[in-house]
């Protein structure tokens, strides 16, 4: 059940189908949506080393820096409450703060059942400097599950889930069928063997409990490697979706996330729901 959605309103060009994705999925299941957008003015103010006699300079550098992010945040949260007001969605409130992105995320997430941003402008637009790590600490300290959108919005027909057998991906599994956000949509269950002997009975499990929650499947089992053929899998089904977890089954003795997660958030041009 969907009752309260997050939506990170960045500035970023996956603003927009984070909106739209989080008023589509609001106007369906009647959920309120919360609005943040976290401004580092201190990150933004850093410019690099400064040459002598060009203080003056870099304090035009940082200040257009700050001037151009807060312009598009405040264009992000016009389209945010433009998009809220033509689907007729409750937007409990806005929230605008400067600080830490990822801990103001991970204090606002507490009462949501889902977290709704472009998790590739982490990466692509320089909010934090070390990404990889920041995306591990927003999944350890509860802040799941996270719809991570593509830049472009497309409807959610047909969704992959990917098995690794850890039970960080039976999580993320459950944590979909039962919020459901899309009912009716296609759910195809793949799990690859990268030339390893296969979980006994994983696809069979896994399907079964999908059935008993309701949903038809269809199953594929790969000999090949989720971190290069995942994303190939899901293009040639026509994939709206990708459902997955952490393959680690010690994910908090590691310091970044696994392989097949980290690459498939760096490549997909698809939305990915990530639990742990």
């Amino acid at each position: 059940m969907i009752k309260r959605i997050l939506v990170g309103l960045g500035g970023t060009p996956f603003t927009a189908a984070a909106t739209q994705w989080a008023t589509e999925l609001g106007d369906l299941h009647q959920a309120q949506l919360t609005g943040v957008t976290i401004v580092n003015t201190k990150k933004l103010e850093k410019v690099g080393p400064v040459p002598a006699g060009a203080s003056a300079y870099a304090q035009r550098m940082r200040e257009n820096n700050v001037q151009v992010t807060k312009e598009g945040t405040e264009k992000a949260i016009a389209l945010f409450k433009e998009h809220c007001g033509k689907q007729a969605v409750v937007c409990r409130r806005i929230k605008y703060e400067e600080g830490d992105t990822f801990e103001a995320m991970i204090d606002e997430d507490r009462f949501n059942d889902l977290t709704i941003f472009g998790l590739r402008s982490i990466f692509e637009y320089g909010f934090v400097e070390d990404p990889d790590k920041a995306i591990l600490k927003l999944l350890r300290q509860g802040v799941r599950p996270i719809l991570a959108v593509a830049e472009k919005y497309r409807p959610v027909k047909t969704v992959v889930v990917a098995l690794s057998g850890s039970m960080e991906s039976a999580r993320a599994t459950r944590d979909y069928l039962q919020l459901n956000p899309w009912p009716g949509a296609e759910i195809r269950l793949v799990h690859f063997t990268h030339h390893q002997k296969p979980e006994p009975f994983l696809l069979e499990k896994a399907a079964d409990y999908c059935q008993a929650h309701g949903f038809e499947v269809h199953t594929d089992l790969m000999d090949g490697n989720p971190k290069t053929d995942l994303l190939a899998y899901a293009h040639e089904h026509n994939a709206d979706l990708i459902v997955m977890g952490n393959s680690s089954r010690n994910i908090i003795k590691r310091s970044l996330l696994g392989d097949t997660v980290l690459e498939t958030i760096h490549s997909a041009d698809i939305p990915l729901f990530l639990s742990q």
